[in-house]
C-alpha cells in the first residue's frame, strides 16, 4: 500500500516528507497514547501533545528542505552549464559526505568544460582568422545547398559581402555545378568578380550530425602563367644554347668558304678545303636536325595503350636486345601488370643501355631483378660502374655526361613511368660501387 502511495504523482520533496512522517508516526502515536492514558491533567496533555506533533511536523519539514536544497543547487549548476556558464561553483563542497563529493565532482566538471570551451573558442577564432587571411575562396554549404560560411576571399570572388551571401541557395550563387562532378578538378570559369582557370576541391564534413560540403576555389591563372613563362624561358634557353652551338661553326665555316671562293687566284687546295668545310656544315646540320627531332619526340610522348604485360617475359625480351654485355637476370615472382608494351620496353632499354655503358667502362656487370611490395612492382637495374657524381641534373632534358649522348633517355623514361602511375629514381649503390635504377609501377 505504501508503494502505491509513493507511485502517485508526488514530487521528490513530497515523497521525502511523506516517508519522514511515516517513519515518525509510530513513535508519535505511542507517545500520544501514553500521554492520554497516563495520570496527567488536561492542560499538560494538550501542551505536550501540541509539542510532540509540532516537533514531528517541524523535523519532517526540515528534513525535506535539507534534502531538496542541495538538489536545487545541483539543478542550478547543471542548468548554468547547459546554458554555457561555467563560472558558477557550489560552495561548502566537502569530501566528508556523499553530497559534498557530488558537489566537488560537478565543480571539477564545470572547470573542465570551461577549459575545453575556452580552447574551442580560441581554436575557432584562430581558424576564422586563418580563413580570412588566406587567398583561397572557401564556401560551406549545408545539406540543402544553402551557404553557411564564406571567407573574405569568397566574398571578393562573388563581389558581395557575407551578409548578402549567407543563407542563399547554391543556384542563386551560381555555384550549383561546383557541388557536382569530380571532387577535385581544374576548370575555366567566370565568377561575378573574376575569370580564369580555377582549381576546385570539394569535401564533406559533418556539423550537428548533418552532412555539409566544403568548396575550396583556388585561382590558378597567375601560377599557371608564371609556370608557363618559366617553361618557355627554359625552352628558349635550351634551344638557344643548342642552336648557337651548331650555327656558330656553320657561320664561321661559311664565311671562310666565301672568302676562299672570292680569292683570285685561289689556293691549290681550295677544293679540299671547300669539301671539308661543306662536310662540317652537313655534319652540324645533321646534329641540329637530330636534336630538334629528339626534342619533338620528348614533347609528343603519346598516352599509353595499356594491356596485360608479363613481367618476366618483358624483362627477358629487353635483356636479350643488349648484346654488348649480357645482363644477369635475378627472377622475381610471376606478375602481370597493365601497361603499354612498347613504351615499357623503351623505358627498360634506356635503363639497361645506361647501366651497360657504365659497367663497360670499369669491366663490371649488370643485373636486373624485380619484386612485389603491396600493389607495386619494383624493378632494380644495377651496374658496377663509377656511380653518380652529380644527381641534380639527371632528369634535366639534354643534360648528359656521355660523349655523343642525347640527354633525353632518362627524361623520356621517367615520363613513361609517371604516365603509367609509377616513378623512376637513380641512386648510388650502398654496398658496392655503381648505380641503381629504381622503377616502381602499379600492378
Amino acid at each position: 500500500m505504501l508503494k502505491r502511495l509513493l507511485r502517485r504523482n508526488l514530487t521528490h520533496e513530497q515523497r521525502i516528507r511523506f516517508l519522514a512522517l511515516a517513519s515518525g508516526f509510530p513513535a508519535v502515536l505511542v507517545s500520544c497514547f501514553l500521554l492520554w492514558t497516563g495520570q496527567h491533567e488536561a492542560t499538560e496533555r494538550c501542551i505536550f501533545g501540541i509539542l510532540i506533533i509540532g516537533c514531528w511536523f517541524g523535523f519532517t519539514a526540515a528534513l525535506g528542505e535539507r534534502v531538496a536544497s542541495p538538489l536545487r543547487t545541483l539543478a542550478n549548476l547543471l542548468e548554468a552549464m547547459r546554458e554555457g556558464d561555467y563560472s558558477i561553483r557550489a560552495r561548502d563542497a566537502k569530501a566528508e559526505d556523499a553530497m559534498g563529493e557530488v558537489m566537488q565532482q560537478i565543480n571539477a566538471m564545470g572547470a573542465t568544460l570551461r577549459f575545453q570551451r575556452l580552447g574551442a573558442l580560441e581554436a575557432t577564432t584562430l581558424l576564422r582568422k586563418v580563413m580570412e587571411e588566406i587567398d583561397v575562396a572557401i564556401f560551406a554549404f549545408d545539406g540543402n545547398h544553402r551557404l553557411r560560411l564564406v571567407n573574405k576571399a569568397g566574398e571578393k570572388l562573388m563581389g558581395e559581402p557575407s551578409q548578402r551571401l549567407l543563407d542563399l541557395d547554391a543556384d542563386q550563387l551560381g555555384l550549383a555545378d561546383c557541388l557536382l562532378g569530380e571532387a577535385a578538378r581544374t576548370v575555366q570559369r567566370t565568377f561575378p568578380a573574376a575569370a580564369g582557370r580555377w582549381g576546385m576541391s570539394r569535401s564533406v564534413f559533418r556539423e550537428g550530425g548533418l552532412p555539409h560540403q566544403l568548396l575550396v576555389v583556388t585561382d590558378l591563372t597567375r601560377p599557371l602563367r608564371e609556370e608557363e613563362l618559366e617553361a618557355w624561358q627554359r625552352l628558349v634557353r635550351v634551344l638557344g644554347h643548342e642552336l648557337n652551338n651548331s650555327l656558330t661553326p656553320i657561320k664561321s665555316i661559311a664565311q671562310s668558304l666565301g672568302t676562299l671562293l672570292v680569292r683570285n687566284p685561289r689556293p691549290d687546295d681550295w677544293e679540299a678545303d671547300t669539301t671539308r668545310g661543306l662536310s662540317i656544315i652537313a655534319s652540324r646540320s645533321e646534329s641540329l636536325s637530330r636534336f630538334l627531332g629528339a626534342y619533338a619526340r620528348l614533347a609528343r610522348l603519346p598516352r599509353p595503350h595499356c594491356e596485360p604485360v608479363e613481367v618476366d617475359a618483358w624483362v627477358r625480351r629487353v635483356a636479350a636486345l643488349e648484346t654488348r654485355l649480357l645482363p644477369a637476370i635475378q627472377p622475381g615472382p610471376a606478375l602481370v601488370l597493365l601497361g603499354d608494351p612498347d613504351q615499357l620496353e623503351q623505358l627498360l632499354i634506356n635503363l639497361l643501355r645506361n647501366a651497360v655503358d657504365a659497367s663497360l667502362a670499369t669491366g663490371g656487370k649488370v643485373s636486373i631483378s624485380w619484386n612485389q611490395v603491396g600493389t607495386q612492382l619494383e624493378v632494380f637495374v644495377r651496374d658496377e660502374g663509377h656511380g653518380l657524381s652529380n644527381t641534380a641534373n639527371l632528369f634535366v632534358p639534354f643534360f648528359t655526361t656521355k660523349p655523343g649522348g642525347s640527354g633525353i633517355g632518362l627524361v623520356l623514361s621517367r615520363q613513361i613511368a609517371e604516365a603509367h602511375g609509377g616513378s623512376l629514381s637513380l641512386r648510388n649503390r650502398a654496398t658496392s660501387s655503381g648505380c641503381e635504377a629504381y622503377l616502381t609501377l602499379p600492378l
